[in-house]
This record gives C-alpha cells, sequence and structure tokens, in this order.
C-alpha cells in the first residue's frame, strides 16, 4: 500500500481545513495509477493513438517519466509494443481508445498471441454509469479479446486500477508469454481515490521467478540420448531468444559437436560461418538424424506438423508451455522449462561422462556441410544473377552482405521474405524479427518504430514486399518525426506475389491475377514526400551503393527495388496449402 505522501499525480491540502477538521487526503486518479503500475514494470514507453476515453493515463505518463510515441492507427501501436517486448525482454504496451481503437488492435495483439510476446493493451471503454446505455465507441471488448489474450478484463473500480495493469502483466509472463488486455471505463480512469485507498504493487515485490528447469531426470535422459547419438540435430526457435539462452544454446551445441538449425527470433544464436550453424541442409539432418531435439518450436504448419521429422529418429520437445509439448506428434522425451536453465543442465549432465560423443560425430558434420555446399552452390547463379528486372536472390543476398554484427534485420512480406529466409543471416542473436506464425503483413514499419527507439545504437534494416509495406506504411511519417532513421528495401514487383504463384496453380495463368494485383508505385517519392531518403533500382549492381547512401543519409529511408515478378521463392512453391 502507499503511504499519504505527496506523489505526481495527487491533490493534497496544504494545511486544516477552515473548520478545523483534518486535511483532505491526497488524491490520484485512474490515469496516474496505470502510469506507476507500468513504470513498476519497467516500461519506458507507451505506443498510442489518442482519443478522449485515455487522455488521462498520457498524463500520468507525463509525471512518470514514460514516453508517449503517437501513430497513425492502432494496429500499429499493437505491432510496436510487440516489437518492443521482443527487442528489450520487458512488456511492451500500446494504449488505444474505445470502440474501432481497439478493434483495429486486435491483429497486434493476435499476432503477439502467435508470437508468444508479452504486452499490455490498455483500451478505453464507455463510462460505467452508461453500461448498456449505447455509449459513444461502446463495443464488448473483452469478449473479443479473450481468445486472442492470456488474460482479459475490465477494471471496474479507480482503486484497482494499478492492481489489475500488475495482475494483466502478470499473466502474461505465465508459461509461454503472451498478451494481456485492460479496458478501462471513462468514469473509473478519470475518478480519484484517495492514495491510501488504492493498491499499487511495488516492483520487484509482486511476481515469482518463472524461470522452470525441467525435470531432473527428463535432463538426465536427454542427456544420455545425446550422448550416444551418431547423428543428432537441434533446432533452435524463437523461445531460444524469448528466455535470453543464447549462450546456453552455444555452449551445448560446441561442447557435444552437434548440428544447429535456427527460425524465427532463434536465428543469430550462432553466427555466421560458426562449423555448428547450418541452414540449408535441414530437411536432409532431418530426414536422417537419429536424434532430433526441437527447443521453443511448436510442430505447427512450418514444421510439417511435426511429419517433417523422421519416423525414425528419437524425438525431443523442449517448450515453455506444457500444451505445446507433444502436440500434433508423438515424441519420446518432453521437457517444459525454461530452455537456458535446460540447455545448460543437460550440458553439464553429457560433459561429466568420459565420452560424450562429440569426436565420434566429426563425419556426421562433414556431410551435412557437403549438403550445404550443394545447395550454395546450385543457387549462386541466383544469387549473382545480374538480370533486370532484378531475381529477388540477388536483392536478398546483398541485403546480406550490407548487414553488420549491430544490423537488427526485419522481414514484412510474403514472398520476398520466404526469399530472404534462405540466404539473410544475422550476425547477432536478438537481430531477427518477422512476424511469427500468424504470418501477419504489416509488421514492418511498427517493428521498425519499437526497435530503432528501444535500441538506437543499433542499425535497423527492414525488407518490405510492397504489399506489406502499404498496409502500415503511413507511420513511415512517425519515424521521420522521431527522427528514427533506417534502412528499408521495397522488394517491388506490383503483386502479392505469394497469393498469385497458389491461384496460378490451382486456377491456371488466365486467372491467376484475380484480385493480386497492385499498381506500380513509386515508394521512394513517397518517402521523399514524407521527410526520408529514396531511391529506385532497377540495375542489381546499383543495389549496394544505394543501401550504403541510404544508411550515410540518416534519414528513414526507402530503396525501391524492382524486383522480378515470376521469380517465386521455393517456400512459395512448397506451400501445402497450394497442392
Amino acid at each position: 500500500m502507499v503511504g499519504t505522501e505527496p506523489v505526481a499525480g495527487t491533490r493534497q491540502s496544504s494545511g486544516p481545513a477552515a473548520n478545523g477538521s483534518a486535511p483532505a487526503p491526497a488524491m490520484i486518479s485512474g490515469g496516474h495509477l496505470v502510469a506507476k503500475a507500468l513504470k513498476a514494470e519497467g516500461i519506458d514507453t507507451i505506443f498510442t493513438l489518442c482519443g478522449g476515453h485515455i487522455i488521462d493515463i498520457y498524463d500520468g505518463c507525463v509525471d512518470e517519466g514514460i514516453e508517449v510515441i503517437d501513430v497513425r492507427h492502432e494496429q500499429v501501436a499493437a505491432h510496436a509494443a510487440d516489437g518492443y517486448a521482443r527487442v528489450t525482454g520487458r512488456p511492451g504496451c500500446a494504449v488505444v481508445t474505445a470502440g474501432p481503437g481497439t478493434t483495429d488492435a486486435v491483429t497486434g495483439v493476435a499476432n503477439a498471441f502467435r508470437a508468444e510476446s508479452p504486452m499490455l493493451l490498455i483500451g478505453g471503454q464507455g463510462a460505467l454509469t452508461q453500461h448498456k446505455m449505447g455509449s459513444l465507441q461502446d463495443l464488448p471488448h473483452v469478449d473479443m479479446m479473450n481468445p486472442i489474450t492470456k488474460f482479459a478484463a475490465t477494471v471496474p473500480d479507480t482503486a484497482r486500477v494499478a492492481d489489475m495493469v500488475s495482475m494483466a502483466l502478470r499473466e502474461a509472463f505465465n508459461g509461454a508469454p503472451g498478451p494481456s488486455f485492460l479496458e478501462i471505463p471513462r468514469d473509473v480512469l478519470d475518478n480519484k481515490v484517495p492514495v491510501d485507498k488504492a493498491r499499487v504493487p511495488q516492483a520487484g515485490h509482486y511476481r515469482a521467478s518463472t524461470r522452470q528447469a525441467g525435470d531432473p531426470e527428463a535432463v538426465e535422459k536427454l542427456a544420455d540420448l545425446l550422448a550416444h547419438a551418431k547423428k543428432p540435430a537441434i533446432l533452435l526457435g524463437s523461445q531460444v531468444w524469448t528466455t535470453r539462452a543464447t549462450d546456453a544454446a552455444v555452449e551445448l551445441v560446441r561442447t557435444l559437436n552437434i548440428p544447429a538449425y535456427m527460425n524465427g527470433a532463434g536465428r543469430g544464436t550462432l553466427p555466421p560461418g560458426d562449423p555448428h550453424h547450418l541452414q540449408l541442409s535441414r530437411r536432409y539432418a532431418f530426414d536422417n538424424a537419429d536424434v532430433i531435439v526441437i527447443v521453443g518450436t511448436p510442430f505447427d504448419f512450418r514444421m510439417g506438423y511435426g511429419r517433417r521429422l523422421s519416423a525414425k529418429a528419437t524425438v525431443v520437445q523442449i517448450d515453455l508451455d506444457y500444451r505445446t509439448v507433444g502436440k500434433n506428434r508423438d515424441i519420446d522425451l518432453g521437457i517444459v522449462g525454461d530452455a537456458g536453465l535446460i540447455l545448460a543442465s543437460v550440458t553439464a549432465a553429457a560433459s561429466g561422462r568420459v565420452d560424450n560423443g562429440a569426436t565420434g560425430r566429426k563425419p556426421w558434420l562433414e556431410e551435412l556441410h557437403k549438403v550445404e555446399d550443394q545447395a550454395r552452390q546450385k543457387r549462386l547463379p541466383q544469387l549473382h544473377s545480374d538480370a533486370s528486372p532484378i531475381h529477388p536472390y540477388r536483392l536478398v543476398h546483398e541485403i546480406n552482405e550490407f548487414l553488420t554484427e549491430d544490423s537488427i534485420y526485419i522481414g514484412d512480406g510474403g514472398d520476398i521474405v520466404t526469399f530472404s529466409g534462405q540466404v539473410v543471416q544475422p550476425k547477432s542473436p536478438g537481430h531477427w524479427m518477422d512476424p511469427g506464425p500468424l504470418g501477419t503483413l504489416g509488421v514492418g514499419i511498427p517493428f521498425v518504430l519499437a526497435a530503432k527507439h528501444a535500441r538506437p545504437d543499433k542499425e535497423v534494416v527492414a525488407l518490405f514486399g510492397d504489399g506489406a509495406f502499404s498496409l502500415t506504411g503511413w507511420d513511415f511519417e512517425t519515424l521521420v518525426r522521431y527522427n528514427l532513421p533506417f534502412v528499408g528495401i521495397v522488394g517491388n514487383n506490383s503483386s502479392m506475389n505469394q497469393i498469385r504463384y497458389g491461384q496460378a496453380q490451382k486456377y491456371g495463368l488466365a486467372r491467376e491475377r484475380v484480385g493480386n494485383t497492385l499498381g506500380d508505385v513509386h515508394y521512394d517519392q513517397f518517402a521523399k514526400m514524407l521527410g526520408g531518403h529514396g531511391e529506385q533500382v532497377r540495375d542489381p549492381a546499383d543495389i549496394g551503393p544505394a543501401l550504403r547512401r541510404a544508411r550515410e543519409s540518416g534519414l528513414p529511408s526507402l530503396i525501391n527495388v524492382w524486383v522480378d515478378p515470376d521469380a517465386y521463392a521455393p517456400g512459395t512453391m512448397n506451400q501445402t496449402m497450394y497442392k
């Protein structure tokens, strides 16, 4: 409980009342209680689009030193909160008004839900005194948010505001992380209550550690499996970054000499060039491995629902969420808990043996590197193609060459980002951002906003499909307004090409362009119009110089690269929905 000392956002009498009674108690509003609770969580920024229902939160944030970043669409605010959480490891927060403000943010919340990203969306609501009367922008927000959040509730009383913000954020870290939602009615938010009647949980005093070390017997069993495996493989998924398990993962694969593949936010766990870092031989490895360890990745569509793993292999799954382990595919061993703690324990257990099997796995690593080299050589002509329109492989190759150890790479698109997933290799952990399994287009600009704001010391490089950029591109102006420079590239084929390919396969070439063809938009001019740096590229030899000029401009930038509309990524052509 807080005491009665004057605090920011409160009102207190300076002396006895005129009739000689005790001084009036210090008062605090709901909006200031929100800000105090966010501050206790270490949140230093909220992403928002203004509305009359929520402005007292802004007033509280000003007093608490929390930055208010206003955007042009609520979807951008929600995606930015998601991106902030991924970059910082702290929960992100978006604040939107009632009704359409909250419904606009639904996509961002849903994306965070599937991506296991901890964030809080706060939505406005009509006054409780007008409940069910048809007040402005009144909608059943909680009912809509329940299926796509870990916690969703209405704050019923001003004295409960900070308590429920803390409750919502605590639930966001229960098991696998995810989003929470609170709606706060306008009168609850604007009302003032005595400070000593409001529960304001204090930082560090209302949450237990969420790090679970896993079942010790299961850990020992996994160590035994790996020590005796002849051809093991490990997939390091997004939870490796979520749990900040990079060091533990690297130590495991190097100590036990295990080939590692990475996906999602797990990309960058091992640097390019590391002998245990493999990328193009994953299917071969999963077809031939005797032990496969899947860390922090569900058996969803990206894994063929588990069917892409050899039926003969011993399969082990490690995940923060019990419900994910063994879902869609039988496993031989499942361990629930924190990836870092589990992997470190497995390494320790296996290292205590006379022979941990590392030396005997040298031929297996050599076999996989041969497969990698063959795949790379096969693709080499396209990576260096001088064709015009530009082949997408040439574009993503140039981007990969451009990245530094301090470059956070963001992919926002369909076919063009599928190309990049096979070529672009972040140089450091936590330096890859993509939508995640919901496959949401439009995350690019919001993720840039979050990443560059949270880590101004980092370079941010974003690749957009032209269709994806169009969804949230107007917030390029927000990046200009807040002076957040980044290097942006639009792979422009004037099409929603991933869908176009599917239509051609299902309905023939005569109907391949129904509902998926865009205009030839000069995004470089769009960037200039909004105060950024813009260039267009038609010759592949000009890609590298244009990227360097964008970096040197010190401005938000868009390089409009005209790519071949008839080139499709292998991942696009292999999607099961088109077969």
